[in-house]
C-alpha cells in the first residue's frame, strides 16, 4: 500500500463514533467527527480535533448523505473514514465512493460488502463454499405465491427475513400457514422503508437454538483469522439484548469448527478488515450460517476485554497495510476470562418496547474493576427521535462468567438514567435470573421469560411511592431555603404539632394521595395500603438522599422533569411519577374521546383513513416511524373519523394530534 494516511473521518454519531474518535486519537491519528443539526453539540463532535456540518437532523439528509461525507472529508482534509456500525458502514457504493475520491475506506473492499450485503446472494455463495446453511428459499422470485409455497416446502414455522437488512428489521417469525401472507406484506413495508429494498428470503426456523457469532479478521497478506465468538442469544424482535464471550454453549472443540467455517466464509470473499460471521447454533451442536455483517460490531467489546485486542486499532493498522498483529495460536493462547454486555436502550419495556425521547436530567455510572460504559449520554442533553434508540453499552469483565455477571449486574443497578424511561430495570432483571446465571437459554428466553403481559402489569411498590412523596417534599423544602435563605436545619421545624403534609401523584394511569408527617425534616411517617411505614434520611443534596426503613439504608436519586414529572431511582429500580397535588381533577381516560395522537416524536409512514371513514375498535388508522422502527397506531374506539390532522412524510412530536374520531351511535 503506498498511500498512508494520518487524519480519520469518522462517518457516524453516538456512542460509535467517540468510541472510534478516543481509539484513533490513541493511535495518534487526527480525528475528524461529522454532525447533523441534532447533533450540533454532542459528545462525538467536542471529541474530535475537527468536526464538520453535514446536514439537518433527519438520518437521510446527513449521515446517510454519501456526497454530505465526501465533502466535509474534503473539507477537513480528512484522508481515510471509518464508517462505524450502522448508517453507511455496509453500503458497498459508499466504500466505492471513498476509494473513487482517492481516500482509504477504513473496511472491507466494497466487493466484499456487496458480495455479503444480500442475505440471499450471501446465503449462495456460502452453500458454494461449504459452509452450512439454515434450509430455505433464497431465490429471485419474489411473488408472493412463491414465498408462500417455499415456507410451506420448508416446513413452519419459518422466518421471512429482509435480504438486504439486519437489526431485526424487515423480520417476521411466522408458526400458522394464514399468518404468511400477512407477514411477507409487513415485512417487505418496513424492509423496503428500512433498508430500500423489499427482497425477502425465507429459511426454516431452527427451535430453541443459540445466536452465536464468531468475529473474524483479515489483512491484504492473505491471513484471515478468528476471535472466538460471541453468545448473543438473548434477543427481543429479533435485536440482541445481552451479548457475551466466550459462549456458555461453546467448547473448544466447537469453538475450533465454528471458527473454521468463519475463516472459509471470510476468504470466500476475500475479507479485509474486521468482520462477524453469525451462526444459529442448535441444541445437538449443529450450526448453520445466517449472515457476515461487513463491519465492527455493536458487542465488540466483549471480545476486546477477554482477547486484551483494541479491534478499532487493529482497524487501523489493516488498513494501512500492515498485516494482523497476532497469529490464531497467539489470539487463543491470549484469551482470558469472560466479558458480558447489556444494551441500555431509550425504550418502555412495559410499553411494547416503545421508544422514548427526551431530555436527560440525570446521566451517571459508576466506576470499578473490570468495568466498561461506551456511551456518548450526559446530563442536560437531548435523546432525538431521528436516530436508533441505543444509547449506552454497559460491559463487566470477570475471570470467571458468574464473576461478569455479578459485576454488570451491579453496574446496571447503580447506573443512572433520568428523564427519559428506558430499559435499565429490564436489563438488571434478566441479569438476575437463575436461567441467565446458569447459561442454559435460547433466543426464546425473552418470550418464555419475560411476557409482555408480565412487563405491562408491573407496577412501583409502596416504598417506591413514599419515597416519590419524600423526594417532593425535600427537594421543595430545598427550594425554599435557596429562595428565602433560610437554614437547612430549620427544615420541617414547627413550634406546634405538625400538619400532614399532602401529595397527589400518578404513575401511569394509577393516582394515590399520600400524607407525610415530619418531624424535624429528617424523620417521615405515611400509611401506604393500611400500614404505617417510618423513615429517615440523612446526607440530604439535590437530587439526592439516603434514606433508612426498618434498620435498612439505601439510597435515592430523584430529578423534576417536564410537566410536572419526578423521576425517581431508588432499590434498584427507575420510575417516573406525576405530581398532581396542585393540579385540576381529570375524567377523560386516554383515547376515549377518539383522539389518537403520537406516541413519541416520530415520522408518519402511512395514513391509512380519511375524514367519513368509518372503523372499528383496533383498526389501523396510521403508520408511525420512531428510531427505525414502525407503530400502527389503531383506533381507540368504533366509530367515524371526524379530522385528519397529517400525512405521510410529516414530522411529529410527541403527543401530537394525528386523528380525530366520534363514537359510533
Amino acid at each position: 500500500m503506498s498511500k498512508r494516511y494520518s487524519k480519520v473521518l469518522v462517518a457516524n454519531r453516538g456512542e460509535i463514533a467517540v468510541r472510534v474518535l478516543r481509539g484513533a486519537r490513541a493511535q495518534g491519528y487526527r480525528t475528524v467527527a461529522v454532525y447533523s443539526d441534532a447533533d450540533a453539540g454532542a459528545l462525538h463532535v467536542r471529541t474530535a480535533d475537527e468536526a464538520v456540518r453535514i446536514g439537518p437532523a433527519a438520518a437521510k439528509d446527513s449521515y446517510l448523505s454519501i456526497d454530505a461525507i465526501l465533502a466535509a472529508a474534503r473539507t477537513s482534509g480528512a484522508d481515510a473514514i471509518h464508517p462505524g456500525y450502522g448508517f453507511l458502514s455496509e453500503r458497498a457504493d459508499f466504500a466505492q465512493a471513498v476509494q473513487d475520491a482517492g481516500l482509504v475506506f477504513i473496511g472491507p473492499d466494497p466487493a466484499s460488502i456487496a458480495a455479503m450485503g444480500n442475505k440471499s446472494a450471501s446465503k449462495r455463495l456460502m452453500l458454494a463454499a461449504g459452509v452450512p446453511c439454515v434450509p430455505g428459499y433464497q431465490g429471485d422470485d419474489q411473488s408472493d405465491a412463491t414465498l408462500i409455497a417455499e415456507a410451506k416446502k420448508a416446513g413452519l414455522p419459518v422466518m421471512v427475513k429482509a435480504a438486504a437488512g439486519g437489526g431485526g428489521r424487515g423480520m417476521r417469525l411466522v408458526h400458522d400457514e394464514a399468518e404468511l401472507a400477512a407477514a411477507i406484506a409487513s415485512a417487505r413495508s418496513e424492509a423496503a422503508n428500512a433498508f430500500g429494498s423489499g427482497q425477502l428470503l425465507i429459511e426454516k426456523a431452527v427451535v430453541d437454538a443459540r445466536h452465536v457469532e464468531i468475529q473474524v479478521f483479515g489483512d491484504r497478506h492473505g491471513t484471515v483469522v478468528h476471535l472466538g465468538e460471541r453468545d448473543c442469544s438473548i434477543q427481543r424482535r429479533n435485536q440482541k439484548v445481552v451479548e457475551e464471550a466466550p459462549s456458555p454453549a461453546v467448547d473448544a472443540a466447537l469453538r475450533q469448527r465454528m471458527g473454521a467455517a468463519a475463516v472459509a466464509a471470510a476468504k470466500a470473499v476475500n475479507y479485509v478488515g474486521a468482520g462477524t460471521v453469525e451462526f444459529l447454533l442448535a441444541k445437538d451442536g449443529a450450526f448453520y450460517f445466517l449472515e457476515m455483517n461487513t463491519r465492527l460490531q455493536v458487542e465488540h467489546p466483549v471480545t476486546e476485554l477477554v482477547y486484551g485486542v483494541d479491534l478499532v486499532a487493529w482497524q487501523l493498522r489493516i488498513a494501512q497495510g500492515e498485516p494482523l498483529p497476532m497469529t490464531q495460536d497467539e489470539i487463543r493462547d491470549n484469551a482470558y476470562g469472560h466479558a458480558i454486555e447489556v444494551r441500555l436502550c431509550s425504550e418502555d419495556p412495559r410499553q411494547n418496547y416503545l421508544p422514548q425521547t427526551g431530555d436527560v436530567l440525570l446521566w451517571e455510572t459508576p466506576t470499578g474493576d473490570g468495568l466498561r460504559i461506551d456511551s456518548y449520554l450526559e446530563t442536560g442533553r437531548a435523546i432525538s427521535p431521528h436516530y436508533d434508540s441505543m444509547q449506552a453499552k454497559l460491559i463487566a469483565w470477570g475471570e470467571d462468567r458468574e464473576t461478569a455477571r455479578t459485576r454488570l449486574l451491579s453496574l446496571v443497578r447503580d447506573t443512572a438514567l433520568l428523564g427519559v424511561a428506558s430499559n435499565k430495570d429490564y436489563l438488571a432483571a434478566i441479569l438476575a435470573t437463575d436461567v441467565f446465571a446458569s447459561g442454559d437459554f435460547s433466543t426464546a428466553f425473552v418470550g418464555q421469560h419475560f411476557p409482555q403481559q408480565a412487563l405491562a402489569s408491573a407496577q412501583p411498590t409502596a416504598r417506591q411511592w413514599l419515597l416519590a412523596a419524600v423526594a417532593l417534599y425535600l427537594d421543595e423544602a430545598q427550594r425554599l431555603a435557596a429562595d428565602h435563605g433560610l437554614d437547612p436545619d430549620l427544615l420541617g421545624w414547627h413550634s406546634s404539632h405538625a400538619t400532614p403534609a399532602a401529595f397527589s401523584l400518578r404513575w401511569g394511569s394509577r393516582d394515590r394521595a399520600i400524607e407525610l408527617q415530619v418531624r424535624n425534616g429528617a424523620q417521615f411517617q405515611a400509611v401506604i395500603d393500611g400500614e404505617t411505614v417510618e423513615l429517615a434520611v440523612s446526607d440530604v443534596a439535590p437530587g439526592d438522599f439516603r434514606y433508612r426503613i426498618d434498620g435498612v439504608q439505601g439510597r435515592a436519586r430523584y430529578a423534576r422533569g417536564a410537566g410536572d414529572a419526578l423521576w425517581l431511582m431508588a432499590d434498584g429500580v427507575t420510575e417516573c411519577f406525576i405530581d398532581r397535588s396542585y393540579a385540576p381533577a381529570e375524567t377523560t381516560a386516554a383515547g376515549s374521546d377518539g383522539r389518537i395522537s403520537a406516541h413519541s416524536d416520530g415520522k408518519i409512514v402511512a395514513v391509512l383513513v380519511k375524514p367519513g371513514d368509518q372503523v372499528s375498535k383496533g383498526q389501523t388508522l396510521a403508520v408511525l416511524e420512531a428510531m427505525k422502527m414502525e407503530f400502527q397506531l389503531g383506533a381507540p374506539l368504533a366509530g367515524v373519523v371526524e379530522t385528519v390532522s397529517v400525512s405521510a412524510g410529516d414530522q411529529v412530536k410527541a403527543r401530537q394530534l394525528l386523528v380525530k374520531m366520534a363514537a359510533a351511535d
